[in-house]
């Protein structure tokens, strides 16, 4: 699910892939009715507003995390939060106009985007490039050990960086993570 809650309305994103789910669901004429089954998560955000929260994010994982963001800068949570989200390129980079822009209307958000196929891409790139690394998230992030991660993605970059995470000394009960199996 993507939608905020103070948005009118209901959001859900996928990657298109080729498989039989995503080809009836491509197909499925609008108005059709859906039983949905709930997310079984908890990917939600932590409650102690002095620590800060560093969303992690890689391709069609951003997706949970969009609805989180918008719902904290619409609600003005004075807490500190950093979204970090990995694409091949722009073209591929899902919400990508939604979460680059809200800093304006929250001082307290900041939005990363990197970059890791910029050869392939027709559109210009002024930030990040590459895969995310210690050395990058130090750029945005004082003292690694200090806030909450919540990593979403693939499931090989969630194992990444959270092994880039424990090996930057962050304590695993600081490390949330969701993976997007599949896509």
């Amino acid at each position: 699910m993507a939608s905020a809650p103070y948005e009118d309305d209901l959001m859900s994103a996928t990657r298109m892939r080729d498989t039989a789910f995503k080809r009836v669901l491509k197909t499925m004429p609008l108005g059709t009715e859906l039983t949905l089954d709930a997310p079984y998560g908890s990917f939600t955000l932590h409650n102690n507003a002095a620590i800060s929260a560093v969303f992690v994010t890689g391709g069609i994982g951003v997706t949970p995390v969009r609805s989180i963001v918008l719902q904290a800068i619409h609600d003005q949570v004075a807490r500190r939060i950093i979204l970090i989200d990995s694409n091949k390129r722009p073209e591929d980079a899902a919400f990508l106009n939604d979460l680059n822009k809200p800093h304006e209307k929250n001082p307290h958000y900041t939005f990363v985007g990197t970059m890791t196929g910029m050869e392939k891409s027709n559109r210009e790139w002024h930030e990040e490039i590459g895969h995310m690394t210690k050395a990058m998230l130090s750029k945005y992030i004082d003292d690694l050990a200090v806030p909450i991660f919540y990593i979403a993605g693939p499931q090989g970059m969630v194992a990444s960086m959270r092994k880039v995470l424990t090996e930057s000394g962050v304590n695993d009960d600081n490390i949330r993570t969701e993976e997007f199996t599949g896509y």
